[in-house]
């Protein structure tokens, strides 16, 4: 019970280790990356039950109901469907061996424990996942500004100028433009392979 208590408060009971990247494919997460569709691990962490696997297009996460079980559940959070927030890292106490990077990805919150000893490691995942939220950020906004301008217009085209024997073409190449414009502005504005961020501050 005392020592239960003592690694708890000194952040010993389950503390994540980075992971090399030689060392990538000895994990269970590599199994679950998509390699064959250019899928690229950037930095992983695992734990005594956990594995966080962040790759270019998504984080993966094998989570372990229990340290002493094989037991696992995998989930994949690809960033484009996933928006990352609320990043931050708390630093190590006088007397913690530990520190803590938290951050939300979609609904779901992420909190890990890492050996102080690799803060500068943490540092670069924070600036990382802080960037890709900010990316996330503006392109929502402007799909955001996309679809409120094509309602002006539509506002605008909707002012009874229909001709009768006509509303049936008009009608056909509105939703034709429409169509159009709200692909051209998803792929233009929804990034859904962040490598070159994690190559910017990650150094393998």
């Amino acid at each position: 019970m005392f020592k239960k208590i003592a690694s708890d408060a000194l952040g010993l009971s389950d503390i994540g280790k980075i992971i090399s990247p030689e060392d990538f494919d000895k994990t269970e997460s590599d199994d679950y990356v998509l390699h064959e569709e250019g899928e690229k691990i950037h930095f992983l962490i695992k734990s005594k039950s956990d594995e966080y696997c962040f790759t270019n297009r998504a984080l993966i996460h094998l989570d372990g109901e229990k340290a002493t079980s094989s037991k696992r559940n995998i989930y994949r959070y690809d960033y484009y469907k996933y928006p990352i927030s609320n990043v931050s890292v708390e630093t190590a106490g006088t007397v913690d061996l530990d520190l803590e990077i938290k951050f939300s990805i979609g609904k779901q919150t992420v909190s890990v424990d890492i050996s102080k000893k690799e803060g500068e490691a943490i540092a670069d995942l924070y600036k990382s996942l802080v960037t890709i939220s900010h990316i996330q950020d503006t392109n929502d906004r402007k799909k955001k500004f996309a679809k409120d301008s094509l309602q002006v217009s539509q506002s605008l085209f909707n002012d009874n100028r229909f001709q009768e024997g006509v509303i049936s073409k008009e009608f056909a190449e509105a939703t034709k433009f429409a169509f159009e414009w709200y692909t051209a502005t998803y792929d233009e504005n929804t990034q859904k392979d962040f490598g070159e961020v994690f190559d910017k501050y990650i150094q393998n």
